[in-house]
């Protein structure tokens, strides 16, 4: 989200539009002269609140989520319209305002009344009752002007399947009365984990991000990322890849990260000869992976914490290699069909220099201070975040382009608020999706379909796990797609034996990959709209591109050494390069090349034995190697040969 929007000559289309239909974020009101002042300073003093909250309150649970929720219903609607489209300036309809009175209200109910409904056990009168029903609505409208209908959607069956045969209470008001307690009133539904993670710790991360933003250190991710790859085959894909890798670490939207580096990288992969639907799905493949790159990983890196019981610092550890494989298998895919189209990188003269790049490394400080920090535990992770707010401050100092003074302090404060909306509208509907198949018992009953299934198969489970979590995560954003993926999904591979973190880690890539594939993927559609491009065919390259994800969470899962779990340093590494190796093969199998175009039994000899290398144990890896060798010995041997696949 931190690429500045360039002019590019080539550009096709505005990318403001194109975050207004694939992001829903990105459609606001339009604010000007004293109403913009007064809006921009209520997000502000939301910020604020949010870091005197976290940091330095000791509130009650209850009355500290409740108050939150309820500031989220009062700039949601000031923030988002009804629906898409042109909007009327400096203006807000009554009904949206009667709905922000409601739905703040309702929160703030439970804020001020908040002991006496903790004494008050499971029994509401019927005013209470409508104040939940009223606060529960009010939270899914603003989700589904900021998030989209995906997730209101899955929660509204599972709404429907609890009021009718989910639950024992044979009357209407006694089902409501059990729902409004347990998802608004009680702390495993709305006010559950993920609202409770994000707002402890999200909130400063989303903060910190604003600030990060406004130091330009975005353009130093593009231009740094241009001087190191850009002038080699195929280079404007492989800086795609590159700085995609780079913003992943600090920001937590797939279509953001792919309209903003997109914006200069789509353009310049056309001018180099990549086709339209390739130069979007490469973009839209890297950027999805920003999400699953260590420290911040769309936020979920904190739900993980809390969800498995081990420390930020260790979640963040045990997602690098994965990560790294990941961007390996896209950076291969791109480097095969530069290769097998004779694609050029960028002329030298083109490329940024150097020199004055390296005088622009301070900008690395904050994200440096904010690794080192958590890692070595001296702080919370709020206050590492924090003390990172102050450090991007200073270090903007020295930069005369983006120094950030009082009125930008405020406008990226401003920034935080309004990036926090959709945060926290997801993870309050995530926590009634959770909460409701709590409530119900219908996890148990997902989990022993799919165990039963499975029977006794490790990977049999694995696969019908994927298929759950690639559907439930469709057009769901990254905090709440884990939120989901956690309560129904992670259960089952748990059951099946597979660790905790291994179980935790499968999940949340399935779900992610639900922006690349088919029929809901929103962040290769925002690619493909920039490039100027087939959407379905850009969908469809960005899920071959994106081969690791779909294969790294298997190796893992079948074997954690990849997460440092029960292992030693020589078997991470032999299942590193038995990965990275099994990667490359099924990559260049799927591009159709390796040194030369490959012939279909090349291609098979690939997938085999690639596939091979990536299921861990000794005999598989052997296996895979000889196949592999084999193939690749067939190019060398006939790499002048005129044949082609």
């Amino acid at each position: 989200m931190f690429f500045k929007k360039k002019n590019v000559e080539s550009e096709p289309m505005d990318l403001e539009s194109v975050m207004k239909k694939f992001d829903r974020e990105s459609n606001v009101r339009v604010w000007e002269g004293v109403p913009k002042i007064i809006v921009t300073c209520i997000l502000a003093s939301f910020s604020i609140f949010c870091l005197y909250v976290t940091l330095f309150a000791s509130w009650l649970e209850e009355i500290r989520l409740a108050s939150f929720m309820a500031f989220i219903m009062f700039i949601g609607y000031i923030v988002f319209p009804a629906k898409k489209g042109k909007q009327r300036t400096n203006f807000i309809p009554w009904y949206d305002i009667l709905l922000m009175v409601c739905g703040t209200g309702a929160f703030l109910y439970y804020t001020f009344n908040a002991l006496n409904i903790i004494q008050q056990g499971s029994n509401f009168e019927l005013y209470q009752i409508i104040i939940g029903i009223v606060g529960v609505l009010s939270l899914a409208e603003v989700c589904r002007r900021s998030v989209g209908l995906p997730i209101l959607i899955v929660a509204g069956c599972l709404l429907v399947y609890a009021l009718t045969v989910g639950l024992n209470n044979p009357t209407l008001v006694g089902k409501l009365n059990y729902i409004v307690h347990y998802l608004f009133y009680s702390k495993e539904g709305i006010l559950s984990t993920p609202v409770n993670v994000c707002s402890k710790f999200i909130v400063v991360f989303i903060i910190f991000g604003a600030f990060l933003e406004r130091t330009g250190i975005a353009d130093f991710f593009i231009n740094i990322s241009n001087t190191i790859v850009g002038g080699f085959s195929g280079g404007p894909a492989k800086v795609a890849v590159v700085a995609s890798a780079l913003e992943g670490m600090v920001s937590g939207s797939s279509v953001a990260n792919t309209v903003g580096s997109g914006s200069v990288t789509i353009p310049l992969m056309k001018k180099t000869g990549y086709k339209p639907e390739f130069a979007a799905a490469a973009e839209a493949a890297a950027s999805t992976g920003g999400q699953i790159m260590p420290p911040i990983m769309g936020a979920a890196a904190f739900l993980m914490a809390d969800y498995v019981g081990i420390s930020y610092s260790n979640i963040a550890l045990k997602a690098i290699l994965p990560a790294v494989l990941y961007f390996a298998g896209i950076f291969v895919a791109v480097h095969l069909e530069a290769k097998k189209n004779g694609l050029r990188g960028i002329s030298r003269e083109e490329l940024p220099k150097f020199k004055p790049l390296v005088k622009k490394i301070y900008l690395l400080l904050p994200l440096v201070l904010l690794i080192y920090l958590v890692s070595n535990s001296w702080f919370t992770i709020q206050y590492a975040a924090a003390i990172a707010i102050i450090a991007t401050i200073i270090v903007s100092l020295f930069n005369k382009e983006n120094r950030i003074t009082p009125k930008r302090i405020l406008e990226a404060l401003a920034a935080g608020g309004r990036g926090m909306i959709t945060v926290a509208a997801a993870c309050g509907v995530a926590g009634i999706v959770a909460g409701t198949i709590t409530m119900t018992g219908l996890a148990n009953v997902i989990i022993n379909g799919i165990v039963a299934l499975a029977g006794n198969q490790v990977i049999i489970a694995l696969f019908l796990t994927m298929l759950c979590c690639i559907v439930l995560g469709m057009g769901v954003p990254t905090t709440a797609n884990y939120c989901i993926m956690a309560a129904t999904c992670a259960p089952i591979l748990i059951r099946m034996g597979v660790p905790a973190i291994a179980a935790h880690f499968f999940v949340f890539y399935f779900g992610i990959v639900a922006d690349l594939t088919p029929p809901v993927a929103l962040a290769a559609y925002a690619g493909a709209a920039i490039a100027q491009g087939n959407p379905m065919k850009t969908a469809i390259t960005a899920t071959k591109l994106a081969i690791g994800a779909f294969i790294v969470p298997y190796v893992f899962a079948l074997n954690p050494a990849m997460l440092f779990v029960n292992t030693t340093a020589p078997e991470v590494v032999l299942i590193c390069i038995t990965s990275f190796v099994g990667i490359f093969a099924v990559s260049a199998a799927l591009t159709g090349y390796f040194v030369k175009n490959m012939l279909w039994y090349e291609r098979i000899l690939c997938v085999a034995g690639g596939l091979l290398l990536i299921y861990p144990g000794l005999t598989t890896d052997l296996i895979g190697l000889i196949l592999v060798g084999i193939a690749a010995a067939t190019q060398l041997i006939f790499k002048n040969s005129k044949k082609t696949a």
